[in-house]
């Protein structure tokens, strides 16, 4: 049965709506997944892992799962025009229906590529490549029309440059700037980088990146201290769930994780981040944007492989049809019977065979489905 889309911004839409609902830039790496290794290798020897897969990573990560979760995504990047730069190209642009318009193909320029080694419910990654042939701004020129646009702090410029960035620039056109920030290779964690916060919507670190930019001991004191810089601050902790303050609403709230078996965490965050943005441009409350993401990081996680996880409505409707009906009376599942009640009223009309999780892989067919 062929999957038909599910549209949760569509009340909202008009002749007047912007072209998108995101647009993002960064790198696109090709991602080689080795799933099921009983042990990282060591050296000198060699490992076998029960399967693999390939797909769109780094940015398209957060472009896959904004896609699929009905978002009308843009990306700009630029590709190779080798087999590998072919291949992203073609799962993103014609099985995720992510538009490409602003990203370039470019000659005797390789493919980013990274490995990604799934140990033990961790993963550790290899990754290799060289700075796309033109920047961000000549890239993107005149950046499209979207509700939003998301940014990590490390790759924007400091306010005060001469020429507004394709970020202001947005931000002019009406777009909602939502920030992210990585790991700081060095580790000096300069405070200055959370001044490029200024006119940001909202902004989502992990607990280890927001203690180490505002110096705090404590994910509630670096979130207290974040939510004085931007409107919306929202420190994700893994396992122990996420906190959140909307300075904008008065709303503060705790999500709890949910139970789940981890198998793999990469690209966890960045559907975090696209669930966070969809129900913010839906005007959902603090705590069921928070309760949302947490769910969708939750279904990735028990699936090998970045944007390969990502979870579309279908994933999202089977879980919430299991957890409604499942007939279990325990503490746990009527929390979550209560936690994510507002999901009948979101998808009233959703239709049965909406989209869910894709398959991308060179070789046509990956073999990391069921490994437990």
């Amino acid at each position: 049965m062929p999957e038909r889309s599910f549209d949760p911004l569509a009340s909202s839409r008009g002749p007047d709506a912007p072209d998108f609902d995101v647009f993002v830039w960064g790198t696109v790496f090709l991602d080689i997944i080795f799933a099921g290794m009983p042990a990282a290798p060591t050296a000198g020897t060699e490992v076998w892992a029960e399967g693999m897969a390939s797909c769109p990573g780094g940015v398209a990560n957060l472009a896959v799962a904004a896609q699929r979760l009905g978002l009308h995504t843009s990306l700009a990047a630029a590709f190779s025009d080798d087999d590998y730069g072919d291949f992203c190209w073609r799962t993103l642009e014609e099985q995720e229906g992510i538009d490409l318009c602003r990203s370039r193909r470019f000659p005797d320029w390789h493919s980013p590529v990274t490995v990604s080694m799934s140990v033990n419910r961790d993963r550790s990654m290899v990754s290799h490549g060289h700075p796309a042939p033109v920047s961000a701004s000549e890239l993107i020129g005149i950046p499209p029309r979207a509700r939003a646009v998301l940014v990590d702090l490390a790759d924007t410029e400091p306010p005060g440059s001469v020429a507004p960035s394709w970020v202001e620039r947005a931000r002019a056109e009406g777009a909602l700037v939502f920030a992210t920030v990585g790991w700081d290779p060095g580790e000096r964690w300069a405070p200055e980088v959370l001044d490029r916060l200024v006119g940001c919507h909202t902004f989502l670190p992990n607990a280890v990146e927001a203690m180490a930019y505002t110096g705090t001991s404590s994910c509630q004191e670096a979130l207290y201290a974040l939510a004085d810089r931007v409107p919306v601050a929202i420190v994700t902790q893994g396992s122990e769930g996420a906190l959140g303050i909307d300075s904008l609403t008065g709303e503060e709230a705790h999500v709890p994780a949910l139970r789940v078996p981890a198998l793999d965490p990469t690209g966890a965050g960045d559907v975090f981040g696209a669930a966070i943005l969809l129900g913010s441009l839906a005007g959902w409350p603090l705590v069921h944007r928070m309760s949302f993401a947490s769910l969708c990081a939750a279904l990735s996680v028990q699936q090998y492989g970045g944007s390969l996880a990502a979870p579309g409505w279908g994933d999202v409707l089977d879980w919430w049809h299991v957890v409604r009906s499942g007939g279990r009376e325990d503490s746990y599942h009527r929390s979550l019977r209560r936690r994510f009640a507002f999901l009948d009223d979101i998808t009233p009309d959703a239709p049965v065979c909406v989209r869910r999780r894709a398959s991308a892989t060179i070789a046509r067919r990956g073999d990391v489905d069921g490994l437990q």
